[in-house]
């Protein structure tokens, strides 16, 4: 039977288990999941393997942590950024902004982001995550939205559509880049796709 993660209480078992899980997530961003073993956690945290093991069971566990972690930098500031928002709304206004966060987002995070992108086909909890956190963003955008005066029909797919297109060409602007793409003008072709979504 697989052990329970420890959930330590005192401080000092606190800040220890968040190195370790610090420690994987620097690892894991450097070398990628399966690059990357429980001694060298260790190590990087400065612990023993022993005192790893005593708060997690194994590798998959620490992940599922620095999964929490990624997710936190993720949405935490493109939240803060439509927290921020006045009304009446320009969405020609915002829409570029948006465009601008998600690249930095992807810019600051990409190599444990490509680490966990690539688990989340073959990983049940990591693909659930990322669920999640579609579901969470989705949800938070529309009702800000819609407290500032954007048509609330359809909106959570209005916004998921929206975010997908963003995070799609992000990932195209920060890790492909192909030689034969103009990535101003299709920058501008998000943009304008993305601005015509909200309009009535």
């Amino acid at each position: 039977m697989k052990k329970t993660v420890r959930q330590p209480q005192q401080e000092r078992s606190i800040e220890k288990k968040n190195k370790i899980i610090n420690a994987g997530y620097e690892l894991f961003s450097e070398v990628g999941y399966y690059g990357t073993n429980t001694a060298e956690i260790a190590k990087r945290a400065g612990v023993s393997t022993g005192i790893v093991y005593g708060y997690f069971s194994d590798k998959r566990d620490i992940l599922i942590c620095v999964l929490e972690i990624y997710l936190d930098k993720v949405i935490e500031p493109l939240l803060k950024m439509f927290n921020k928002l006045q009304t009446p709304l320009n969405i020609e206004d915002v829409v570029p902004k948006v465009i601008d966060e998600v690249i930095k987002i992807h810019k600051r995070n990409n190599k444990i982001h490509e680490a966990l992108h690539a688990l989340s086909g073959s990983d049940e909890a990591v693909n659930t995550k990322f669920i999640e956190l579609e579901d969470q963003i989705t949800l938070k955008l529309s009702d800000i939205l819609v407290k500032h005066g954007i048509n609330g029909e359809n909106i959570h797919e209005k916004v998921h559509f929206a975010m997908d297109i963003l995070q799609s060409f992000a990932h195209e602007y920060v890790y492909d880049k192909h030689d034969y793409i103009d990535y101003f003008v299709m920058r501008e072709m998000v943009g304008n796709t993305v601005i015509n979504i909200f309009k009535d």
